[in-house]
């Protein structure tokens, strides 16, 4: 589809690229992206043949929060509506099955924040600035940013980063463990696309399955969160793409997974 605010492309066969796509604002946040991130998301969790997604962002930043232009003077009414747009919109990418990668450069602030801490993981070039300055505009970050950052960082760290409401590195956040590298802005989008590439070559439900397990066990005790991952592995053992990976190693030859 055509959007207004974000590109969807495709990078390789089943790696999908959205593109924040407003960048002499910074890529902000408004209603109609919310909306256009809304319907993207639908549309790409619903495709079977999905191996990754990139998020990114266009121009000098990846994405500087809401847009609080729009957002002045608005109603509590009208706050109201639009953040359970954004509510929505952040709970479709974390529903996404397969991994979701951010390539963040520049100004990554608020919601931009939220978006990658709400990625399965993240890269960063250098000189990209990370922040949630809610704590300075009277409010809160309301799209899974305390919970995603304290699964990220931990408690003690992410009590100062949201109360202090300070900016942090590129580098800093890769010592947090927000990100999982930092490169070179030129090499970014270069070493994300390497990433998904090799994503999108192993078994696509070992890779589903691989994400749901962490995802839902991480929040059950251990012997429960064992059963689920015996779950996901009884099922995987009796797949068609088992029996290709098993005979591919054998064989010395590169497998030829189909999701089945």
């Amino acid at each position: 589809m055509t959007y207004e605010t974000i590109q969807v492309s495709e990078a390789a066969p089943g790696v999908a690229v959205i593109a924040f796509n407003r960048p002499d604002v910074a890529n902000a946040l408004s209603t109609r992206m919310g909306r256009e991130l809304l319907d993207a998301w639908s549309e790409l969790n619903g495709r079977e043949d999905l191996r990754c997604v990139i998020l990114r962002g266009e121009g000098k930043h990846f994405q500087a929060g809401a847009d609080l232009k729009e957002r002045n003077g608005m109603s509590d009414e009208a706050w109201a509506e639009q953040h359970r747009l954004f509510e929505a919109m952040i709970r479709a990418q974390l529903a996404c099955p397969v991994p979701v990668i951010a390539a963040v450069h520049g100004a990554a602030m608020g919601g931009g924040c939220e978006m990658t801490l709400a990625c399965d993981f993240a890269y960063a070039a250098e000189g990209a600035r990370f922040g949630l300055p809610e704590a300075g505009l009277g409010i809160l970050p309301g799209l899974g940013g305390t919970q995603l950052l304290t699964r990220a960082v931990g408690p003690r760290r992410a009590i100062e980063l949201l109360t202090t409401a300070r900016p942090f590195s590129a580098e800093e956040a890769f010592e947090f463990g927000v990100v999982n590298g930092v490169v070179p802005l030129d090499d970014l989008l270069a070493k994300v696309l390497s990433v998904a590439d090799l994503i999108a070559s192993k078994a696509p439900l070992s890779v589903r399955g691989a994400k749901r397990v962490v995802h839902q066990g991480q929040d059950l005790d251990l012997s429960r969160a064992m059963d689920l991952e015996l779950e996901v592995y009884n099922h995987l053992f009796t797949t068609r793409d088992r029996r290709e990976g098993v005979a591919a190693f054998n064989e010395k030859r590169t497998a030829n997974f189909e999701g089945r």
